[in-house]
């Protein structure tokens, strides 16, 4: 049977702890009652709760969910699940409108119109979860926001595809830790270290090196005007967070993802990337070797270029799309392929094209003439 545990070998006063923050997390209000930051995401806000309890994540979550409700093998802040998001809300004495508007559901009827749990969500990028690992680019941070923070922790708004860069800092997001490329997963951070003082969520779970650290670089303007109009993008999606009201227009950001994914398709016919390039005098940004890459899977630098380009030609939409079609950049059935209901102002702009002879009733993908 091995040798018997020893009573002298583990301290009384380390029994009493543990059985102590056992019952505590179990019962009413909880001793440790963080509310959620400013823009925090729920996940965040449950790992900051769990180190402040000065247990690790997991045996935090084991205790209060129990064995059986895994809560790290899904992407909980755009999932949710209720008894996850009404468990933090009851034992932190935190409303419950309040705790919900840590998840990604904030921005339903603004990013995307309706909420769905699998399959690309528009705008949101993709944390690609492997049991309880996270495989893809999906969680961004802001070096200098984490490096000011009294207590770092990750905003929703981290999460969005459109948002390549802060406001307030004038830097490029990071979406990997600088020192080693490791995806973020600040829920890991604890798990090789003993004291969870030591394991704070700038951390990188793999190396540990300070995401804080990482480098400040002004984002690429490769126009006055799109990056205006970009940054007020950014501006108001920071205010939706905060419950603000948004002038952002659904039709516009239809639009904008479309012509984002004619810039990563690899359709035949269709070179708008190498046209655009060659504009710009650079090498085309890297793309993903699927066939039908999504601008929610891009890394860093490869989805700040393609919105700028995108942000370019909506600043002057009949002019550029026509000046695309005539270099044989884009074919004029390209702009309205696998794009369901575009706004009356997109159709305009292509309708008096030479090309131009469907109804608009008729646009779509059963008119491609490839």
């Amino acid at each position: 049977m091995g040798t018997a545990l020893q009573t002298e070998d583990v301290s009384q006063a380390a029994v009493d702890r543990t059985a102590c923050r056992s019952r505590g997390v179990r019962m009413g209000l909880w001793p440790i009652r963080y509310k959620p930051q400013p823009d925090e995401l729920l996940s965040s806000w449950l790992v900051r709760l769990a180190h402040g309890h000065g247990l690790k994540v997991q045996t935090f979550c084991n205790l209060i969910f129990g064995n059986r409700r895994q809560v790290w093998n899904r992407d909980i802040d755009r999932l949710a699940p209720d008894w996850l998001v009404e468990t933090l809300a009851l034992h932190t004495g935190t409303p419950i409108e309040i705790a919900r508007k840590t998840t990604l559901k904030v921005f339903e009827g603004t990013l995307y119109p309706h909420f769905h749990p699998s399959g690309t969500l528009l705008w949101i990028q993709t944390m690609k979860v492997y049991h309880r690992q996270r495989e893809g680019l999906g969680q961004q941070y802001c070096p200098a926001c984490l490096a000011a923070d009294t207590v770092p922790y990750f905003r929703k708004t981290w999460r969005v595809s459109l948002k390549t860069f802060c406001l307030q800092h004038g830097c490029y997001l990071l979406d990997r830790c600088h020192a080693c490329g490791a995806p973020v997963a600040f829920h890991r951070v604890d798990m090789d270290r003993d004291e969870t003082e030591a394991a704070a969520l700038s951390r990188c779970h793999r190396c540990g090196e300070d995401l804080s650290n990482g480098p400040r670089c002004p984002p690429h303007i490769w126009d006055e005007e799109a990056f205006t109009a970009l940054s007020q993008i950014i501006g108001a999606l920071d205010a939706v967070t905060l419950g603000e009201q948004t002038p952002l227009s659904p039709g516009t950001l239809a639009v904008l993802r479309h012509l984002c994914a004619m810039l990563l398709g690899r359709r035949r016919k269709l070179r708008l990337r190498a046209y655009l390039s060659e504009r710009y005098g650079v090498a085309e940004p890297e793309v993903g070797s699927r066939k039908r890459s999504v601008i929610e899977s891009q890394g860093i630098e490869t989805r700040h270029t393609v919105l700028a380009w995108s942000a370019w030609m909506l600043c002057s939409p009949k002019e550029r799309f026509r000046q695309a079609i005539a270099n044989k950049a884009v074919r004029y059935n390209h702009f309205f392929r696998d794009f369901d209901d575009p706004p009356q102002w997109y159709w305009d702009s292509l309708r008096n094209h030479p090309l131009h002879r469907l109804p608009a009733s008729g646009i779509g993908r059963d008119h491609d003439t490839e």
